[in-house]
């Protein structure tokens, strides 16, 4: 499995691809609660990123982590160490942002499916939180 992706409630599809070299605990771990479907939020404060924090909980170590991500980049929050403010949270940045805590960075937007994600980022921003499926990506 090289990736996952999401499924927008108007049925478009944006694909991600793993960092398998660099976070493959994060990358195999999430392959197993594929496929989910939660409603994502606009974040408040890490900038241009939507996000969870009702995910299916995974037990994984801080791996490939830091506050500081590039756009289309795709974070999920370790559940140690304790003092993480972002423990089983689940953010996608479309756009620039620093997150709260550091968080395993483990994916990234396919480059043509860039707009895509920044469409559906600005689209929760300025209209609300959207029902997303995350699934498997078709080989």
């Amino acid at each position: 499995m090289t990736g996952f992706k999401i499924i927008t409630e108007d049925k478009q599809e944006i694909r991600f691809n793993f960092y398998v070299d660099t976070a493959p605990t994060t990358s195999k771990a999430f392959i197993e609660i594929l496929p989910f479907t939660r409603m994502f939020y606009h974040a408040r404060v890490s900038g241009q990123e939507i996000w969870i924090d009702d995910v299916p909980p995974l037990d994984i170590i801080q791996e490939n982590a830091s506050v500081f991500t590039e756009p289309g980049e795709v974070v999920f929050g370790p559940m140690k160490p304790i003092r993480s403010k972002t423990s089983n949270c689940f953010g996608i940045y479309y756009g620039n942002g620093k997150g709260l805590d550091a968080c395993n960075i483990f994916a990234k937007v396919f480059d043509a499916d860039k707009q895509k994600l920044i469409d559906l980022g600005n689209n929760i921003w300025k209209n609300g939180s959207q029902e997303l499926t995350i699934t498997f990506l078709d080989s």
